[in-house]
Formats: C-alpha cells, structure tokens, sequence
C-alpha cells in the first residue's frame, strides 16, 4: 500500500506526478483512512511502499511504520544512480522498518535505467545489506530487463510488481506470458499479485483475472508469489473490498497451504514480517 500527502506533509515531499493522475489519487491518505478496512481481510501486517523517488519519503514512510497499529515494513527510496550515495545511505544498520528499496522506473525517462552500470553497483549494495528491491516493471521492455538484472545480482531478491502488468482489459496474452515465465526462471526473482484492478475492464470478475494468475502460479509456485492490495492506487478501478474479494476468489482452487504461502508467508519471508 501506500501512502502520500499531497501538501508536504512532516518532511514535505512533493508528488508531482499525482497533478496529472486522477481525481481520485490526487488527495492525501494516510494509514487512518483504510484502518477499517484492514480487519475486514484479516490483514495482519503492512508494507508501505515508495510512491516518489524521494529520500524525504522514506523518512516520512519509516516514521509511520514505527507508528502504525499493525507491523509495518517499508520500501523506500534510494539514489541508486549514484552508488557513493547510496552507499552513504546505507552506511551501518539500515533502520529496522526499511526492507527493500524501489525506483519509479516505469515513470524515469530513461527507459534502460535499471541496466546502467552505476545502478548495478548500487544493486549490489542493497544485496550486501540484505534489502530486497522492488521492480515496478509495468511495460514488456522493463519486464524483460528483470531476468538481466537478476541474472547478475544472484542474491539480490527482486520483487516483481503487479506480475509485470498483464493486459487484462484487452485479453491478451504475449509477450507478457513469456516474459513473466522468463523471471521466474530466476530463483531470486518473486511475484507481487497486485495491482490487477487497473488494467482490467469495468466490471470485472475473477473470472478475467484467472488465466493470469494461474500462469504466475504456475511459473513462480506459490512460495514465489505474495498478495497485496495496491491501495490507494486500486481505487482509480475498483473499491479495496472488490480487489480482495477477487483476489480471493482466483486462489480457491489452491491447497490450504498453498493459499496461506501466497497471502501470508510469501510476503512473511520475502518483506521480514513477524
């Protein structure tokens, strides 16, 4: 899920992109406004995730985990072009809410920027300090870099977000289908199931969303795919009761442990969740 003030907030962070997106996004949110949602779906735990390439962000996300009502983890924000930096970041024990690290790629003007030389670098130090990173890999040419990257950092966990975005809406099927089954040939890389909603049609059902999700299960296995909300983001498609009903549905056909390591334990693992 995430979180953002459109007003600055405590560490004034700016979201200009939120100017250009809907109506629905372009307001501030808070942990407070889907605090009574969260038990409705037995929700136990939390990882905010970065919505702005902002070290002010992941201040403000770490200082809300530490007073969140549930656990909560964070994907932040790292200056991952510049590895000095980042490595100055993460000089000493990274504060304990701080799990991964994500970069808007799918919003950077350059479109192989998860490929550059000095990004690596910085991949590599995330490795070492044993946080995950975040791939919001939502076009077919960033999914495909994933296997590249995961290829050179074997032990840099790399979380693909929303399963890579397949195009629900128009019904298709490739290249996405290759492309997912080409990252999960990596053992490092896991699938977020996430974010479906918005690339669907109006109205959907699970029925539109099963072919995809049983190719991820297929692909990845449950132990390698992790359920989320995607809120507030979802709420441009569908409310956050929809989302999780549906979600739910496309996993019925899963043993009991199977459906526990996909909404639970996947996420337990990957995000160091109690």
């Amino acid at each position: 899920m995430h979180i953002w003030d459109i007003d600055g907030g405590k560490f004034d962070v700016e979201y200009d992109w939120l100017e250009k997106t809907s109506d629905v996004l372009y307001r501030t949110y808070t942990l407070d406004d889907l605090a009574p949602q969260l038990s409705e779906f037995e929700v136990g735990a939390l990882v905010l995730v970065q919505a702005a390439d902002s070290l002010a962000e992941t201040r403000t996300l770490i200082d809300a985990a530490e007073r969140a009502p549930l656990p909560t983890a964070v994907v932040g924000w790292l200056p991952l072009h510049d590895p000095a930096r980042t490595a100055a970041e993460l000089d000493g024990p990274p504060p304990p809410a701080l799990v991964g690290v994500r970069h808007l790629i799918h919003r950077d003007p350059d479109p192989v920027w998860l490929l550059r030389q000095e990004v690596s670098e910085s991949l590599a130090l995330l490795a070492d300090a044993g946080l995950v990173f975040d791939a919001v890999a939502e076009r077919p040419d960033l999914v495909a870099q994933i296997p590249v990257i995961a290829a050179a950092h074997p032990t840099l966990t790399i979380v693909l977000d929303h399963l890579g975005k397949p195009p629900i809406a128009e019904r298709g099927w490739q290249p996405w289908a290759d492309l997912l089954a080409e990252a999960a040939a990596c053992p490092n890389v896991v699938a977020k199931l996430s974010g479906l909603a918005t690339v669907s049609a109006p109205g959907f059902t699970a029925a539109d969303w099963q072919p995809y999700v049983d190719h991820a299960l297929s692909v990845f296995g449950p132990d390698r795919i992790l359920a989320g909300g995607d809120w507030p983001f979802t709420l441009t498609a569908a409310t956050y009761r929809k989302v999780w009903r549906t979600t739910l549905e496309t996993l019925t056909t899963l043993s009991p442990a199977d459906r526990t390591a996909v909404l639970t334990e996947t996420a337990r693992r990957i995000y160091r969740l109690p």
